[in-house]
């Protein structure tokens, strides 16, 4: 065998090899795309969890009677979570804005909020189901809190 043809032989190894290689990239890139989606699928999912826990512990915070003040802390507990959630999700960016500025007044001014806690679940509830009037109405109770108050 020649130089020639050992050189030629190894350029075809080498192709073969780059051909093999760029099919094995193409195979895990499209694994990564799918897990991806699977992985915003789940957190969309946590966060719709969150808000269903969020009108449910207002539910219990305005029928019950005693320890109100454990009852507004899972209110604030479970916004946080629906907080935490709507900051991992792609393409959310305004929504998550509202989100984090309803949790941060929930926790920041619980005496003017405990006021408009009816007004937070239907927000909520029409967040749940993805209607932009729910972030619309989150965005009118964020207005209205006087954040130099309490």
């Amino acid at each position: 065998m020649d130089q020639q043809a050992i050189m030629k032989r190894k350029m075809i190894s080498a192709i073969v090899f780059a051909v093999i290689m760029a099919i094995g990239l193409l195979v895990f890139i499209g694994l990564y795309i799918d897990e991806t989606k699977l992985v915003q699928q789940k957190y969309r999912e946590q966060y719709h969890t969150s808000l269903a826990h969020v009108s449910e512990d207002i539910d219990s915070y305005l029928n019950a009677e005693g320890d109100k003040d454990m009852r507004y802390t899972r209110i604030v507990c479970d916004a946080s979570n629906a907080d935490s959630f709507a900051f991992l999700l792609d393409d959310f960016t305004e929504k998550q804005k509202t989100v984090n500025e309803l949790y941060t007044c929930l926790l920041k001014y619980p005496e003017q909020m405990r006021e408009k806690l009816e007004d937070v679940k239907t927000a909520v509830n029409d967040m749940k189901q993805e209607l932009d009037k729910g972030y619309e109405k989150a965005d009118e109770i964020i207005a209205s809190v006087n954040k130099k108050g309490n």
